[in-house]
């Protein structure tokens, strides 16, 4: 499963890229429809979607060959260059493949040889490219979040991760939650504090595991988002008013969620 995962990772990581290119590309072509005027930026040959064109180096274009794209184990026989023009390849790309490829096996141990796993891993997975996504260039694909609710949905209709009641209030609370949250603070404020990405994102996780585990997913990824904002403003100086993506800590407690939600929960209640 590790292996599998390595090689999804590798698959992943051409989602992190191309997939904010292929919307920046749809945004303008909408623009250029919206205003009757011909779109002269991209040519049919220089679109961009997740099979074509091949992989090539961003600073050469030299074409990565199959041997070249080998997960971890081609960056470091390349040692993490280019092997046209040395140029440095990202450290982004081996971390992805390892972390999928160690998270994949994770989920596999963690609830064995059922349905459970299949979608237990294809959440994972989707978790992993938008807490990237988010991290790059702070936004939530709705190409991700929208399909992966209705899966929940879908999921929970059979009552795979919970029954189809909680799963439905739990879509719901979790767009509404975060949507209040932002209106309310923009009435405060008269600035917007988080995007609606976020809200579809804790609607997903609501669909997965039902209204129940809302409160630790939203306490998580707060707790999460506050100690490493102080440690950035502390370490880094960064400004107090400085905007962040809320998206990933979303994703990371959602994912503890889904491997350890039940002993969490369970944990929080014995020691009342």
């Amino acid at each position: 499963m590790t292996l599998l995962g390595m090689c999804i990772g590798s698959f992943l990581n051409v989602v992190i890229y191309r997939l904010p290119k292929m919307m920046e590309q749809d945004w303008h072509e909408q623009c250029c429809d919206l205003l009757e005027i011909k779109n002269e930026n991209v040519t049919e040959q220089q679109k961009v979607n997740l099979i074509s064109p091949g992989s090539s180096c961003p600073a050469c274009e030299h074409k990565i060959t199959a041997l070249e794209n080998i997960p971890v184990i081609s960056y470091l026989f390349l040692k993490g260059r280019c092997s046209s023009c040395k140029a440095k390849i990202s450290l982004q790309y081996p971390i992805i493949e390892i972390f999928t490829g160690l998270a994949t096996a994770y989920v596999a141990w963690h609830f064995g040889f059922n349905l459970q796993t299949l979608f237990a891993v294809l959440l994972t997975w989707a978790l992993i490219c938008l807490s990237m996504i988010d991290l790059e260039h702070s936004l939530l694909p709705d190409d991700i979040t929208l399909p992966f609710l209705w899966l929940g949905l879908a999921c929970n209709f059979f009552e795979i991760f919970t029954d189809i009641e909680s799963s439905l209030i739990g879509t719901m609370l979790g767009y509404s939650v975060l949507w209040i949250v932002f209106m309310s603070f923009k009435i405060v404020t008269g600035k917007e504090g988080m995007g609606y990405g976020d809200f579809k994102l804790l609607a997903l996780l609501g669909a997965w595991f039902g209204w129940q585990y809302l409160p630790l997913v939203i306490l998580l990824s707060s707790i999460a988002a506050s100690l490493i904002g102080i440690a950035m403003i502390i370490f880094r100086g960064r400004e107090k008013s400085a905007a962040f993506p809320f998206g990933p800590y979303l994703a990371v407690a959602g994912w503890v969620t889904l491997i350890w939600g039940e002993e969490l929960v369970g944990i929080y209640l014995n020691s009342f």
